[in-house]
């Protein structure tokens, strides 16, 4: 396709670069017949003062004149000369330059020369390169022949004179271009802009420097090379427009040395963008598409896609070749014609065909092959069909392979009048595929490790958490980066005895499978210590000695310092039946409590130091609250930003909160993560509105440690179940009675109490003030006691022991329904 030339100042190499330099047209005797107005300005002289007189009146120098001539005289106008010389400024001072000198050809037989100069402390590395060396004694060696082609044009644009390499430059030969103008040699819009440009330049006199084209190639040529033209205009003696010197230089591998830079930046900036292994794929494919290829296609092994562990390395003859899908697609050709399977589909690659082998071999091929379709074999018949269907003739297939394994392999084709693909463009391909290759293994080993810590988590957090009888729950986490869907934070409602509950929300530094498996751990060891009917301050101190062991079994010998754990936690306990809230917290943001008017404070809580430390004991708080109040725990996500303070946070948690009085806790939750979610953290937000017992639901009575009370306290239960409703509990809860307060008296003094709690299941508590704990154990077969514990594990579903400011409290669960 033919295309105009474009002015562009390019930073081709030194080798090509004629800016600045002074040009002179010389005869076969030395005469300048030629002068240009960068030759006056570098050496002061207008056309008048030089034109029709011999150049060498320029030389500082007379050994370097016997040195010109003697050249001129050995080598006729068959080569060039450069080197370096002194000339003679019209000032009188000297400068070091750089002569250049190119004999040129005519259509006349005479033979001219063209005479560029530039100084020498501008001088770059452009003539270290080329070849054939003129051996000039007492003068520095530099290429005779560089890349640079010359021609001469008089006024009317007419070429009449040329140097050897010009032909080689622009495809035109010598006998097409001497006499005839652009236009006429090489018909086109290429021509046509060059042509304007030599106008401009006859007519103001001002060079145009490094003008982009491309050569005159015929059509079926693909090969097209890259070209510089730079243009002086010659004056006569009186400063006419005499003609113009049009400078070209071979920019090609400049050129492409360019754009596989630009390729290789923008594949940096367009592959791997997102950690999904099939968009990765069409990333690199929309990348090739144009700037390498005119088609291509990036087909992945199944597994990869999936997360899974990618097949090993196959070897020359290592099982059958895995299953593939397409990932990717691109082609300058609106729909894609070109491909057989579409995005998203499997891919059918025959065992005999060139892609395999290529998998086998692990090498990556490129064919340059007018019979494309021969080379993909005869297994392989629709693909071939496609290559001719669509002048494909230049492949490229290159496996994609991450630590060994294959991902799957990509495919790049040109077609039509495309240059064939090189040694080059598949160097640059490999790079593209290695730079994909590396994301898509990054995003397959994401992907599996998000699916097993979102498996983790799932597991972890409470699927329905319920408050029983003590509270009517609520609550929304928001990972921070919600893709991913994994961080630290947790929180869990867990039932207790006497109808209580324990709330607790904590907050592991950190995102991902480790932070979800370390949040497990604490969540497990919460539970674990919640179900030893713990209190708050002292549940906290064994979680915190359980997070420094968990520290110290990670640490490495070589660093013990470098294995830490970074977590906070805020554990409560709320009683339904005395409506008290005791609460405690390890460097947790404090709660916030909203009263059933509406109004949100945050009680005074100690703020402990965070879980790890092992410093400072922990201390408890109780609330007395009244029934239908919202108790809110939250993770410092939901108050922290870069633009407050914690205060601020915590006063924009308050206005989002308040007014939750009467409206669903799933409402409440939903609109304050929404209001306060922007902050870039983990978020969690737990809310519990409290419930209160009925006075009816609870029975407690007080009586000496005296043997003689226990028929008495057997009767009171016998009675207190009736008026409940629940006689088929009555011989099991006079069994349970009997044995613990018994058990009392025997090792207690003081006064003993019982207390009956009717929830959602029947709870039966003594308490005395003995601070041993009871111990289930095998009684001997011929003992006379030691059974009790044992007949009260047979008779209820859990039982357990707490310790409280005057004693202990031994509890029994049973359930409500018959039958079980």
């Amino acid at each position: 396709m033919d295309s105009s030339a474009h002015t562009m100042v390019t930073d081709a190499p030194a080798a090509a670069r004629m800016d600045g330099a002074a040009v002179a047209l010389l005869d076969a005797k030395g005469t300048v017949v030629g002068w240009t107005q960068a030759a006056q300005r570098l050496v002061g002289h207008a056309p008048a003062d030089v034109v029709g007189r011999s150049a060498a009146f320029l030389l500082a120098d007379a050994e370097d004149l016997a040195k010109a001539s003697s050249f001129s005289q050995q080598s006729g106008a068959s080569s060039g000369w450069s080197g370096f010389t002194t000339i003679r400024h019209r000032d009188g001072h000297s400068i070091d330059v750089r002569l250049w000198m190119q004999p040129l050809s005519g259509k006349d037989g005479r033979a001219r020369w063209v005479v560029s100069a530039a100084e020498a402390a501008a001088l770059s590395s452009w003539a270290t390169g080329g070849s054939g060396v003129v051996s000039l004694p007492g003068a520095l060696h530099l290429p005779s022949r560089p890349p640079v082609g010359v021609v001469i044009r008089d006024t009317e644009l007419l070429c009449t004179w040329a140097n050897d390499a010009q032909g080689a430059r622009d495809r035109i030969p010598l006998e097409q271009r001497l006499g005839r103008t652009p236009t006429q040699a090489a018909p086109g819009r290429r021509a046509e802009t060059l042509e304007a440009l030599m106008r401009q330049v006859l007519d103001s006199g001002v060079p145009t420097i490094n003008v982009e084209f491309r050569t005159f190639a015929p059509a079926h040529v693909r090969q097209e090379s890259t070209l510089l033209a730079s243009f002086f205009r010659l004056d006569d003696a009186q400063g006419r427009a005499l003609g113009v010197c049009v400078v070209i230089v071979d920019v090609t591998d400049t050129r492409r040395a360019r754009e596989r830079l630009a390729l290789l930046g923008e594949a940096g900036k367009r592959i791997g963008n997102t950690l999904d292994v099939v968009r990765t794929g069409q990333e690199l494919a929309d990348v090739a598409v144009p700037l390498l290829a005119d088609y291509a296609s990036v087909d992945l092994v199944e597994s990869v896609s999936l997360g899974e562990e990618p097949p090993v390395h196959l070897g020359p003859h290592d099982g059958p070749v895995p299953a593939f899908r397409r990932a990717g697609l691109a082609s300058i050709h609106a729909g894609v014609p070109e491909a057989l399977f579409a995005r998203g589909e499997p891919v059918l690659v025959p065992p005999a065909s060139p892609l395999t082998g290529v998998l086998r071999a692990g090498e990556s091929p490129f064919v340059k092959d007018t019979s494309l379709g021969t080379w993909l074999g005869r297994d392989d018949t629709a693909r071939a069909e496609k290559a001719r269907d669509h002048g494909m003739h230049s492949l490229m297939i290159v496996p994609i392979r991450a630590r060994g394994a294959v991902l799957g392999v990509a495919v790049f084709v040109r077609a039509d009048a495309r240059v064939p693909f090189d040694q080059d463009d598949l160097l640059l391909a490999e790079e593209l595929v290695g730079w994909a290759a590396l994301s898509m293994d990054n995003a397959r080993r994401y992907a599996r490790e998000r699916s097993a810590a979102l498996a983790l988590q799932r597991h972890l957090l409470p699927h329905r958490p319920t408050g029983g009888s003590a509270a009517d729950v609520a609550w929304r986490y928001l990972p921070a980066d919600s893709h991913h869907g994994v961080g630290g934070d947790w929180f869990d409602v867990i039932p207790l005895s006497g109808a209580r509950i324990g709330l607790v929300v904590g907050d592991v530094a950190g995102h991902g499978i480790n932070a979800a498996a370390t949040m497990g751990q604490l969540r497990a060891a919460v539970r674990t210590l919640a179900d030893m009917d713990l209190p708050p301050d002292e549940l906290l101190s064994r979680l915190d000695d359980q997070v420094i062991r968990l520290a110290e079994a990670d640490a490495d010998p070589f660093d013990p310092a470098a294995a830490t754990i970074a977590a906070t936690c805020l554990y409560a306990v709320y009683d339904p039946v005395t409506r008290q809230c005791t609460l405690a917290r390890a460097g947790h943001p404090p709660p916030a409590v909203i009263d059933p008017d509406g109004e949100v404070s945050f009680p005074d809580l100690p703020p402990g130091a965070p879980l790890g430390v092992g410093l400072v004991p922990f201390e408890s708080v109780t609330l007395e609250l009244p029934e239908g109040s919202v108790l809110a725990l939250y993770t410092d996500g939901l108050i922290e930003a870069r633009d407050h303070d914690i205060d601020a946070g915590m006063n924009h948690l308050a206005d989002a909160l308040a007014g939750a009085t009467g409206l669903p806790l799933d409402a409440v939750t939903s609109s304050a993560v929404e209001r306060l979610s922007a902050h870039g953290d983990d978020i969690t937000l737990l809310l519990a509105r409290t419930r209160a017992l009925d006075p009816d639901q609870v029975a407690s009575w007080e009586f000496p440690a005296d043997p003689s009370m226990v028929s008495c306290v057997r009767a009171l239960a016998r009675v207190q179940l009736t008026h409940w409703g629940l006689e088929h509990l009555t011989a099991s809860t006079e069994l349970i009675v009997s044995e613990l307060v018994t058990n009392a008296v025997r090792h207690a003094s003081g006064p003993i109490r019982l207390r009956l709690i009717r929830h959602q299941a029947l709870t039966c508590e003594v308490h005395d003030t003995s601070g041993s704990s009871p111990r289930l154990h095998r009684a001997p077969a011929t003992g006379e006691s030691g059974r009790g514990l044992l007949l009260v594990d047979q008779l209820s579903r859990r039982w357990g022991t707490r310790h409280t400011p005057d004693g202990k409290l031994i509890w029994a669960e049973q359930t409500l329904t018959h039958g079980l």
